[in-house]
């Protein structure tokens, strides 16, 4: 589809060019993948909009980017039914901690699920799954860091959680994801993410955020969920 018409002015501060910053991420992504002899078609890059609203979307948008990344259920509703309305192509990851009386709200929305963490909520999810028809990739949530405030399945569990997940409730597990400690380099987490990875024969990692996707793609991210980069700071609530 064809958008010829300018984008509407965007919400926030002035000096936010989001297209200009769209296309330097992706040439930073391009260059890191090139430094770790990786294809970068091979990198997903998403947008991570949540807290913005819709107007500072619209020139990802209309620059041609179609995949965004968004933390609240009822936000991601609101914003993204009249955004798909007119771009039908856009493609949305739910990236943050989900509740499971959230889990219909977050099928009927998203494509991609980062949020899959404990059993309780996995069989939340299939159900919801089986009721709407829809099958959004999951992604297992791993609490790299044993943070006792993060969401995410410890390593330990996480053999007991894939088994239930993808023999007994049949969801489409894609991949891992974590969040490592924000005081801590983030290397041995991807590292460790990426070994788990290959242990249970998945092949999507998404990993790496604005401050450390370039350490994210040098040890193999699939997915890099970027949003201060691209948008700026988050406007206050």
């Amino acid at each position: 589809m064809a958008h010829a018409s300018p984008a509407p002015a965007q919400d926030g501060p002035p000096s936010v060019d989001v297209a200009a910053n769209l296309a330097a991420v992706k040439a930073e992504v391009q260059d890191a993948a090139g430094h770790a002899g990786r294809d970068a078609s091979e990198i997903t890059l998403i947008a991570v909009s949540k807290g913005h609203p819709a107007s500072r979307i619209l020139p990802a948008l209309a620059a041609g980017h179609t995949t965004f990344g968004e933390n609240r259920v009822q936000e991601a509703s609101r914003k993204w039914q009249a955004l798909r309305a007119e771009w039908p192509s856009a493609v949305l990851h739910y990236i943050g901690a989900l509740q499971t009386n959230k889990a219909r709200d977050a099928v009927a929305v998203a494509d991609a699920i980062h949020a899959v963490d404990r059993p309780k909520l996995a069989v939340a999810l299939a159900r919801e799954m089986d009721r709407q028809g829809k099958r959004p990739d999951c992604f297992v949530q791993i609490n790299t860091g044993a943070e006792p405030q993060k969401a995410g399945v410890l390593p330990d569990d996480l053999e007991a959680l894939l088994a239930q997940c993808r023999d007994d409730l049949m969801l489409p597990v894609a991949g891992l994801m974590c969040l490592p400690p924000a005081a801590e380099d983030p290397a041995p987490h991807f590292t460790l993410l990426r070994e788990l990875a290959a242990r249970h024969g998945l092949e999507r990692l998404s990993m790496g955020m604005s401050a450390d996707y370039r350490t994210a793609i040098a040890l193999g991210a699939t997915h890099v969920r970027i949003g201060t980069a691209i948008f700026g700071a988050r406007p206050a609530p």
